[in-house]
Parts: C-alpha cells; structure tokens; sequence
C-alpha cells in the first residue's frame, strides 16, 4: 500500500533523488529546456516551480532557502536575474512537458521539459499585449455636397 507517500521516489534513495532533481534543476535554468524522461521530467515540475515562485521575490532569505535546494551559486543568481523578470507576472505554471516518444535503446517515453517563457514558437503567434476592440461608432467622413460650378447662359 502506498498510503501518503505523494511523491515519485524514482527508483533511488533519497540523497540521489535530491541530488539529480538539483542538478537537473541547475541544468534546467542554464539551457531553458532539457531532455530527460517523462517520470523525471513530472518530479523536476514538482521540485522547480516552487523555486522559480520563491525567486519572484528577491530576498536574502528566499535566496538561502533556494540555494539549499539547487546548491550551484550561479543557477541561483540567473534564477533571480534573468528568470524571475521574465516569470514575474505569471501565477504559476512555469514549465511545460512535451512528450516526444520512446527512447531506442530501452523505449522508455522521453520528454521534453522547458520554462515556458522561453519558448518562442509558442509565445511568436501571440501578441504581447491585448488590442483594444473598437466599439460603436467609426470615423467620421466629412460629407459636403458636391459645389456646382454655376455657368452663365444668360448671354445665349
């Protein structure tokens, strides 16, 4: 029975697990997007969006709390500079998994995880900023009647 146990333990004791999901959050916040497989990709979800939340908010002790979850000083500070501007109007739902098919060595379904804001194919066909609707009336054409030369045909 697996009574409360919410997570995926993926296998491996619980120093691996924590160790590869902060690498592979490390890589994910370097590279914008990574390979990996559908499982890891759900955990790495999991473990991230929490992080990227904390980030939005620039704080000493935020700081802390998401470098003992990543562990790398770099991945920390492009976190918070270049990820956090990026996601900071966003209320969640930072990264997105595309699925794309079986690997060939031992056909385990592979996925691709990637921050969402990154992604240009997908933000390309969306304008930035909603357009406004015209409503009611539209321009106004000055009509003037037309001016009819008046000839004189008094002398005939």
């Amino acid at each position: 029975m697996r009574h409360g146990k919410k997570f995926n333990h993926l296998g491996r004791k619980t120093a691996h697990r924590k160790a590869m999901l902060a690498n592979m959050a490390c890589s994910l916040i370097e590279h914008k997007r990574i390979n990996t497989t559908v499982a890891k990709a759900k955990a790495l979800k999991q473990f991230v969006e929490p992080l990227v939340t904390k980030s939005k908010e620039d704080t000493t002790h935020n700081r802390r709390i998401v470098f003992a979850r990543l562990r790398q000083k770099e991945a920390v500070t492009e976190l918070f500079r270049e990820v956090a501007v990026k996601v900071g109007d966003r209320p969640g739902g930072y990264t997105r998994i595309i699925k794309l098919g079986n690997r060939l060595g031992d056909n385990a379904d592979m996925a691709m995880i990637e921050l969402v804001d990154y992604n240009e194919l997908y933000n390309a066909g969306k304008p930035a900023k909603k357009k406004s609707t015209r409503r009611g009336r539209t321009k106004k054409t000055e009509t003037t009647p037309p001016v009819v030369e008046a000839t004189s045909n008094e002398e005939e």
